[in-house]
């Protein structure tokens, strides 16, 4: 259990990202008061402070070996302002929280990813997008100020715009400009909280891709077959959406609702089940099971959260956990989707789930994820020791593209390899200088990649 803000030492504690690959020990404290945590700063440890939200990033973002891990950062806290459609919200209140208090008076976080279980900090560290990036952007185009604890101890309000250079630098740094204490979002109005969900087959990856390219809908994602070859290649299922133009008459004739349930528990497994023989059956079948064609009434978590039914899901891939290869590349780059693709097949790395998006401009964050063009997610079981060289073979595909690798979601990527990638790199790393002149804020993540 964390220790509250009267430990200053805190507890010695094993943590791991989501993929479960790669651990390290640190203190961990929390919830801390601000004049607490400006005496931690201010003392500068040896391996420094980081924040950490739900411990929902893939790899190793939110993990500080040696140093001060604080978890949670603060207590939840929520201040709508319904007439605005805006909301003041702490950094450690998670999106389960802020969804439940939004929802029943018609307003909805803008950017919803694949889990409600990650806090407005790590949100806003990582600019998270959902499946409306290509047409509401990450999470950073909805903010309108950060509250961020400096490495000097200073209390800075941040806000987009000419003067935002301190920032673009922390929505998308991974927390190491500052510790976020606290955000202003705005917000969407609904007049429901149910959405119609068209779900289509497509039988290749063309088709596919053309599908995406050519919907007007507000939410558009694809599973794909990461597994098949020969003419069904890159075949898939999309699902395109949007919020009903009113209340469900019966569904919601007492108001709208969030319920998002309880996850199932499973138990972890002592070994891997995903091998390339179990990865195709699951994907074929699943591909099967998928209509032609059907349009569907479907509540926020169903569409938004699906994997959160099952609690711990990350467990039953076995104790070597698992890796998550995102990447974004440009448009007009679209084939090095299919050349991710055979290379993951060719190599036999049981590609078990893959996750095909359309995105939209960027948000200006110099470490930012989306840019305008398509991102690819395969999940890959960990335990293939060829695993490494095949990724960093991709790595030098994707780079020569001009596309990037989501840095919430790495465990392995290579300091050369990043800054390829990212080419704005050096003005982020002279305004977190600015911001954080003794480099106070330190991850497992930013030592590897050469952020800190």
């Amino acid at each position: 259990m964390a220790a509250t803000s009267g430990d200053s030492e805190g507890t010695d504690r094993l943590l791991t990202g989501w993929g479960r690959t790669a651990p390290s020990r640190a203190r961990v404290i929390g919830p801390v008061e601000v004049e607490r945590l400006q005496d931690l700063v201010a003392a500068g440890p040896a391996r420094g402070v980081l924040a950490r939200g739900s411990g929902r990033s893939y790899g190793d973002a939110a993990q500080n070996a040696g140093g001060y891990v604080l978890a949670p950062v603060t207590r939840p806290h929520i201040d709508l302002d319904t007439a605005a459609a805006t909301v003041r919200v702490s950094a450690s209140t998670t999106f389960t929280e802020l969804l439940t208090r939004l929802v029943p008076h018609g307003l909805l976080l803008p950017v919803l990813p694949g889990t409600r279980h990650i806090t407005v900090g790590g949100a806003i560290a990582a600019d998270v997008h959902g499946k409306n990036q290509r047409r509401d952007g990450s999470i950073a185009a909805w903010i309108e100020e950060i509250e961020l604890l400096d490495g000097t101890g200073k209390l800075r309000t941040l806000t987009p715009g000419a003067d935002g250079a301190a920032f673009r630098a922390t929505v998308g740094g991974m927390g190491l400009t500052g510790i976020i204490l606290a955000a202003t979002i705005r917000l969407l109005r609904v007049r429901s909280a149910l959405l119609q969900v068209t779900t289509r087959r497509l039988h290749d990856l063309d088709a596919l891709l053309r599908a995406m390219d050519e919907s007007t809908a507000r939410y558009c994602v694809a599973w794909i077959d990461t597994t098949v070859a020969g003419r069904s290649f890159g075949r898939g299922i999309l699902d395109t959406g949007d919020h009903l133009a009113g209340a469900d008459p019966v569904a919601e004739a007492g108001g709208l609702v969030y319920r998002p349930g309880r996850g199932r528990r499973v138990p972890p497994l002592p070994v891997c089940p995903v091998t390339s023989w179990s990865a195709r059956g699951f994907n074929a079948l699943w591909f099967r099971k998928a209509p032609e064609q059907y349009t569907e009434v479907t509540d926020l978590p169903a569409f938004f959260h699906r994997l959160d039914t099952i609690d711990g899901w990350n467990r039953v891939l076995g104790p070597r956990g698992f890796v998550q290869y995102q990447f974004v590349v440009p448009e007009g780059a679209h084939r090095v989707l299919g050349q991710v693709l055979r290379v993951v097949q060719q190599h036999r790395c049981a590609p078990f789930l893959g996750t095909l998006k359309r995105f939209g401009p960027a948000s200006g964050g110099h470490l930012s994820f989306p840019r305008p063009g398509w991102s690819l997610a395969i999940d890959l079981p960990a335990g293939d020791r060829r695993l490494g060289p095949v990724l960093a073979g991709l790595d030098r595909r994707v780079a020569a593209a001009g596309g990037r690798v989501y840095l919430a979601k790495d465990s392995r990527l290579s300091r050369g390899a990043c800054g390829e990638m990212f080419p704005e790199l050096p003005q982020w790393r002279a305004e977190r200088s600015r911001l954080d002149p003794p480099g106070v804020f330190r991850s497992d993540l930013g030592r590897r990649v050469g952020l800190c």
